[in-house]
């Protein structure tokens, strides 16, 4: 088992060599003195480090060098092989060691207090190559996309919405960057799917979804609220520029149609509502108040945006 300083040691651990040699994840032993009592060839393999080499010698000595996401030298500072040596806890983090040939390789490591019939402290660690991390980040980057996207019309869904309120109201409240809201409605979306079809009515919430999209800055955004209901969130703003925008986004629709198959033009109106963040607003208050200004253009006509603070 390759221990440095007492082979006898092998007995009061019997079997286990053989279980650890067989292993894809690198593992090692240290001693109390974090000392290297054993490295497998998997811990060969990873790092570019033989057993010759490093067993014998302190993990402090900085080997592998490893390094925490935010840059910390966990070998020399904050050691999780140190930490599970004082209290017996089992830890877990991604960490970036440093292979023989200069490269930086992230690894997930594992800490484990082991302890025989002698009653001698060691911790065994147990690593193993990220190598898929490129992969992994570009999953788990398509599942928050799933998680926040609407299906039909591929913008932000409610629960995004929901995450963007929070963070532009929490921006607002702490350094009062202002930023507005608009709630628009789709007029009479209801005779579109009665006259139309369901067909037709979902490419019309996809071609509005499309046109207010286009019809933002950058750093706006939109999200799908429910139904035919979409809202627009418009960072640093005034009331004057949220009008506008929501004039802008208004008359896009306005003079948008579709091509049906059977050679009709479909057209539709929206109405819209919109108002700026205040003191003391939650996200609900916001909501509701946009909520009350696009109601009251629906009940004074439909297909216009009414603003107001």
């Amino acid at each position: 088992m390759n221990f440095a300083n007492d082979p006898s040691e092998l007995q009061a651990m019997p079997g286990l060599e053989s279980i650890l040699q067989v292993l894809h994840e690198g593992v090692y032993i240290v001693d109390k003195e974090r000392r290297i009592q054993y490295w497998n060839t998997a811990a060969e393999a990873i790092t570019g480090y033989s057993a010759k080499t490093v067993v014998g010698r302190r993990c402090a000595d900085n080997i592998l060098r490893h390094v925490s996401e935010d840059g910390q030298q966990l070998c020399t500072s904050g050691c999780p092989l140190q930490a599970t040596l004082e209290d017996g806890k089992t830890r877990d983090l991604m960490a970036y060691l440093h292979h023989k040939d200069g490269r930086r390789l992230p690894v997930h490591v594992r800490s484990i207090a082991l302890r025989d019939e002698t009653g001698i402290p060691r911790v065994l660690e147990v690593f193993n190559e990220i190598s898929d991390r490129g992969k992994l980040l570009e999953e788990l980057e398509t599942l928050r996309q799933e998680v926040l996207t609407d299906p039909l019309t591929k913008i932000g869904n409610r629960r995004y919405y929901e995450l963007n309120g929070e963070a532009r109201l929490a921006a607002y409240h702490a350094q009062k960057v202002p930023f507005g809201l608009l709630m628009f409605d789709i007029d009479h979306f209801k005779a579109v799917n009665d006259g139309f079809g369901h067909g037709a009515g979902d490419s019309v919430l996809k071609m509005i979804a499309g046109t207010i999209s286009h019809g933002l800055r950058p750093l706006d955004t939109v999200a799908r609220y429910g139904g035919e209901e979409f809202v627009v969130m418009v960072p640093d703003c005034t009331e004057e520029y949220l009008s506008i925008v929501g004039g802008r986004i208004r008359m896009l629709i306005e003079t948008s149609w579709l091509e049906l198959d059977d050679g009709r033009r479909l057209t539709v109106t929206i109405s819209g509502g919109g108002s700026m963040a205040q003191p003391g607003d939650t996200l609900a208050t916001l909501t509701a108040r946009a909520d009350k200004h696009l109601y009251a253009s629906k009940k004074s006509g439909r297909n216009r945006v009414i603003v107001d603070a």
